[in-house]
């Protein structure tokens, strides 16, 4: 029987392989180091086997409580971060469009990008309750990423452009679906690509100081506390997991949108 398949495809699925070959002889290397040195320290509450991790998270991911805990703090956290997108594409409209507006709120914003996480954590617990409290720092640790990106973005917008819209008399919402948004698509992304490590971050963060009913910081720090160090294995590579999949989702969303704004490079 003739193969229908092209070289191409031969050639692509056959890096493919290759590329998932060496991603399993690297996790292979680095689980057998794990082993070693948990032999080597013989002590499961400094550093537990991969096999006592396994078994842990194996029990855990049977649980509701593990499901729900990764569900809300995954919620909070998208939240935070569509906010964010949203508020800071609008501030970064108002800021270009009106000076004032820059010169009030643009030092805050920057205050915001340099300070510690921390310290806007230990803040916010004072006027902001719990639940919310990782929602809001993912928010404000997103936003200047958004406003920043945005605004050069708009800022470098073609004049021609805009001058050729208004000689062929478009409207205000055909300039701004053909030239505006095509334009500023480049940086928006960007900022979306950067912010969403940012936020999950951020939030995880937030819930290890704050500790929100079913959540995922919450349940590491009580791992932590009862030196449940299996549980912390777990729990970490949960948070590490989840960021993995919220990028790559997102990445994806972004190529799609990149490729229907002919907008795959550009971004502060």
């Amino acid at each position: 029987m003739i193969s229908t398949m092209s070289p191409d495809t031969n050639r692509t699925s056959g890096r493919v392989f290759r590329k998932i070959g060496v991603g399993l002889l690297v996790a292979a290397f680095w689980i057998a180091v794990w082993e070693a040195l948990s032999r080597l320290v013989a002590a499961e509450l400094l550093l537990p086997s991969p096999w006592q991790v396994a078994v842990t998270g194996w029990n855990l991911v049977q649980t509701a409580t593990f499901w729900r805990a990764t569900g809300l703090s995954l919620l909070r956290i998208v939240i935070g971060f569509s906010a964010a997108v949203a508020v800071g594409t609008l501030w970064a409209f108002c800021t270009v469009r009106w000076k004032i507006v820059r010169g009030l709120t643009a030092p805050i914003l920057h205050i915001v990008r340099a300070a510690p996480v921390a310290s806007f954590i230990i803040l916010a617990l004072v006027w902001i309750k719990t639940n919310a409290l990782p929602t809001f720092i993912a928010f404000l640790m997103v936003l200047p990423v958004v406003w920043a990106n945005v605004e050069q973005g708009l800022r470098e917008i073609d004049p021609k452009l805009l001058e050729m819209a208004r000689i062929y008399r478009l409207s205000p919402w055909k300039t701004f679906r053909r030239i505006r948004l095509p334009s500023v698509m480049p940086y928006a992304l960007a900022a979306m690509r950067t912010g969403v490590g940012f936020a999950w971050k951020s939030g995880i963060a937030a819930e290890v100081i704050c500790r929100p009913k079913q959540s995922i910081g919450g349940f590491l720090y009580n791992a932590k506390l009862y030196l449940e160090t299996p549980e912390v294995f777990v729990w970490t590579a949960a948070v590490v997991l989840l960021s993995v999949l919220l990028e790559q989702g997102l990445l994806a969303l972004t190529r799609r949108l990149g490729r229907r704004y002919n907008a795959q490079k550009g971004g502060a």
